[in-house]
């Protein structure tokens, strides 16, 4: 538990509280009922903290892990290119390959342009996500204890599961549609962009007539290319903090009894069986997702006419 004398709420809200750190201005009453002299950039103490700090905070537990995540597949990517042999090659070099010959074919299959870009973007989604989720097979408990003990403050927010931070999540879908937009202009030019948005689904081949129909394309083509990154974020998301939030009420069940404690531990293994499913197939519709929007963003107007 992340301390002793917590009431169930309590524990479920402390464990779904990210580690924020932002500015309190001058005159605020802090959770311990100290008033700030001056405005102080600092830890959240509670929950409303964390909300009063407002936009510009950061949760430093998620910027961490995700860093920290993505420097590990890194290097560990680079060590295995490195340590790559023509002979039986080992378990770990084995998993590399097989990994990225997977994402190669699924990128060819339906990435059907010329952008050498869109295959390593796929593979580090891929992996980079996964691993990620994969923090969510740890103990909810283990981590942030830890955390207290090394910081002193049993109290301390420690989220360790980046995807269960909607900032992270459509974090990562904003970068997928900055992407989608940049190599959309690229590909089709700004015209053709805008023709895009504003010629379809309705198109008659008469100016008189297509005027009429651009407001309700242009409606229609913003609310279709808006819901991409919204969609891509909140699945990943919604899928990861749900099973997060089972894992948090399994944790509580551990502390009513024997029984209790015996029942858990198999919900506690069972869960955590079936999530590695799911944050493996989470990882993959992020990756899939991802490409689909990347061909869309290359695919021309003269190319559909050329296929009708």
């Amino acid at each position: 538990m992340a301390g002793e004398g917590q009431t169930a709420t309590q524990y479920i809200q402390h464990h779904l509280q990210n580690m924020a750190y932002g500015k309190l201005p001058a005159g605020y009453t802090r959770a311990d009922g100290t008033v700030l002299s001056e405005s102080t950039w600092t830890l959240a103490h509670s929950s409303q903290e964390a909300a009063d700090m407002g936009f510009w905070a950061l949760h430093l537990d998620s910027l961490g892990w995700a860093i920290g995540l993505g420097m590990l597949f890194c290097f560990l990517f680079y060590r295995a290119a490195k340590k790559a042999t023509a002979d039986v090659p080992g378990g770990f070099q084995s998993l590399v390959e097989v990994t990225i010959d997977f994402v190669d074919k699924l990128v060819k299959d339906t990435f059907q342009h010329r952008n050498s870009m869109v295959a390593p973007m796929a593979l580090t989604i891929f992996v980079w996500v996964f691993l990620m989720n994969l923090m969510d097979l740890i103990p909810v408990d283990w981590l942030p204890m830890a955390a207290a003990q090394a910081s002193g403050n049993e109290h301390l927010f420690f989220k360790v599961v980046p995807t269960t931070d909607l900032n992270v999540t459509l974090g990562m879908a904003l970068a997928v549609f900055a992407l989608m937009i940049f190599f959309s202009i690229k590909e089709k030019g700004a015209l053709g962009f805008i023709k895009e948005l504003t010629l379809h689904p309705f198109h008659s081949g008469k100016w008189y007539v297509d005027i009429f129909l651009i407001p309700f394309n242009l409606l229609l083509e913003l609310v279709s290319l808006i819901a991409k990154p919204v969609s891509l974020g909140l699945r990943l998301f919604g899928n990861l903090y749900a099973g997060e939030m089972i894992f948090i009420l399994i944790a509580i069940v551990f502390g009513v009894g024997v029984l209790g404690f015996i029942g858990a531990g198999f919900m506690q293994l069972g869960w955590a069986i079936f999530h590695i499913l799911v944050i493996t197939l989470q990882a993959f519709v992020f990756m899939v997702l991802t490409t689909v929007y990347m061909s869309m963003a290359h695919d021309r107007e003269e190319e559909h006419a050329n296929d009708h």
